[in-house]
């Protein structure tokens, strides 16, 4: 057979050889392409342990301590990754047992007794139980250990009934309560002999040990002391799985300029939240995944009726809120990525309300302030009624956001007759000498809640002043009943019509303009597999299921 290859060799031209050749090639390359296919379809990718993940951050660590840790996203994400706690929030921000094994609830709301899943350790391999849950709420309760988390434990008193049993007693029924329990929990043995006055000053706030799906590993630090980078490595024993990931790598930087650029560079695989207009700056596109989640945080024009008297005429507010071209706000400013709104209900949470329109209606806006006795000076283009003008001053914070929404929102209501000033603050400024002492005719603002609303401190007449959060001092006797019923009421039905109750009352009375919610945009390599996060809470919220996130992968017979 050799022989005659090589008599074949002599007999063939050499563009027939090139032919031959060419064929042979191609025959073997869609045999090799065959077998592939073949071994594809037979087969499937599935998650394999091992790699890391890189993730940036804007800010610097300084709290990994859960009771510590509310003031600074980078101190939340960490934590939330260490530590683990009686609940947690799901893919969808519904509350869920995560170190709780079960719970009931008595007959009058009051008493949740709790039972700890046993098994569990620490990252030192201490037993973790109910010692440790009943030692971090007492904490947390102690004034003079100055947790932002006091407030949600307030009046509620708390025992151990066994070494996996606890019990919380509540003076009066809150469907809120579970959510008051999704805060980390902290290890006996490590903070028991660490005194109030060194709670925060703690060694421990930087190498923590906590019972969370990844376990601190290092961090190195700048000549500044500034942390560069810290690095938390898997917890083989999590109890809910080992996580498949190996090691999870925080990278800090001072603005989030220098965090894209380190994306663009490939120093990082992943960003905590960016604002929609940097989106553009993502070079690597095709290898980015820009996951978009809901968050349950909206903005508003708070209007302060004491400061102003145009302001507290019911026919100006409504034609405020109907002169507000919303879609406007979100394609000019967040780039399309958020949600239009009409009141603190959004379109994912029980009892929302559609029929409040969000469209923009500047004939209808200006025909409501004309039969009002609002008349237009054609040579200001500012409206009056008698010797007063519909003119108000709009303070809010130095954030590019709010002062673009600011600056659009004075440009819509001049179309309708009004005169607005926009003053810029810084955040200090603003919370201390207008927020707090209430001194503005009206405040573009936003403020945080959840998928399952408690609207009593942001609308409330108890609430009006600080340290309360009805930043529109808004006073109405049926809104109080329905946020006081909301708070105790657990039949869902009835939850949803009170839900609609608030928002016919406040579509009426127009304490505010409830503007937008803005999507939580997370980029992240297209490698990180494993993000099932929709609605979120809190920024935390991403790391849902974090343990099954993965960078790498087998293939396994179908």
């Amino acid at each position: 057979m050799p022989k005659n290859w090589k008599t074949l060799g002599k007999v063939l031209t050499f563009k027939e050889k090139f032919i031959v050749a060419a064929l042979l090639l191609i025959i073997a390359v869609s045999f090799v392409v065959w077998i592939g296919s073949f071994y594809l379809n037979l087969t499937k990718a599935v998650p394999k342990a091992g790699g890391e993940y890189i993730e940036g951050l804007v800010g610097q660590p300084l709290y990994l301590n859960p009771l510590l840790s509310q003031t600074s996203e980078a101190d939340s994400d960490l934590s939330s990754l260490i530590y683990s706690s009686l609940f947690k929030y799901d893919q969808s921000g519904n509350v869920i047992n995560d170190l709780a094994d079960s719970y009931t609830v008595s007959d009058d709301q009051k008493e949740y007794t709790i039972s700890i899943k046993k098994g569990v350790t620490w990252h030192d391999g201490k037993t973790l139980n109910a010692n440790d849950v009943f030692f971090t709420y007492n904490i947390l309760q102690d004034p003079s250990y100055k947790s932002p988390l006091r407030q949600g434990l307030q009046g509620v008193d708390i025992r151990l009934l066994d070494d996996y049993t606890i019990v919380f007693s509540l003076k009066n029924p809150y469907t809120g309560f579970l959510e008051n329990l999704t805060v980390g929990i902290l290890p006996k043995h490590i903070w028991e002999n660490i005194a109030p006055e060194k709670f925060a000053l703690a060694e421990n706030n930087l190498h923590p040990i906590g019972s969370g799906p990844y376990m601190f590993s290092t961090f190195q630090k700048d000549t500044d002391g500034n942390i560069l980078t810290l690095q938390l490595s898997a917890f083989k024993q999590y109890y809910q799985g080992s996580p498949y990931i190996s090691k999870f790598t925080f990278n800090f930087y001072p603005d989030d300029s220098s965090l894209i650029d380190a994306y663009n560079k490939k120093e990082i695989m992943g960003m905590g939240s960016i604002p929609p207009e940097n989106i553009k700056d993502i070079k690597n596109a095709k290898s980015t995944n820009i996951h978009e989640f809901i968050i349950p945080r909206y903005f508003s024009i708070f209007f302060n009726q004491t400061k102003n008297v145009a302001l507290a005429n019911d026919s100006v507010r409504l034609a405020l809120s109907m002169g507000v071209d919303r879609q406007q706000l979100i394609d000019a400013i967040l780039h399309g990525k958020g949600i239009a709104l009409t009141s603190p209900i959004f379109p994912q949470m029980n009892g929302y309300k559609d029929e409040n329109n969000s469209k923009i209606d500047i004939e209808g806006a200006k025909k409501i302030l004309d039969d009002a006795g609002w008349v237009l000076d054609n040579s200001t283009g500012v409206r009056k009624k008698g010797s007063t003008s519909l003119a108000f001053e709009l303070v809010t914070t130095d954030w590019p956001e709010l002062n673009q929404t600011a600056d659009l929102l004075k440009q819509q209501w001049a179309k309708i007759g009004a005169d607005v000033t926009v003053r810029v603050l810084t955040v200090s400024d603003l919370q201390q000498n207008y927020i707090r002492t209430r001194e503005y005719d009206s405040l573009l603002f936003g403020q945080a809640i959840s998928f399952n609303p408690d609207l009593y401190s942001f609308w409330h007449s108890s609430q009006k002043h600080d340290p309360g959060l009805n930043l529109s001092l808004f006073e109405n006797k049926d809104a109080d009943g329905v946020l006081e019923d909301l708070r105790q009421q657990t039949d869902q039905s009835k939850r949803v019509e009170d839900y609609q109750k608030l928002q016919d009352i406040l579509a009426k009375e127009v304490p505010a303009v409830f503007l937008y919610s803005r999507n939580y945009l997370y980029p992240a390599n297209t490698n990180v597999q494993g993000i099932t996060a929709q609605n979120i809470n809190n920024p935390t919220g991403r790391f849902t299921d974090v343990n099954k996130w993965y960078v790498k992968t087998s293939r396994v017979l179908k």
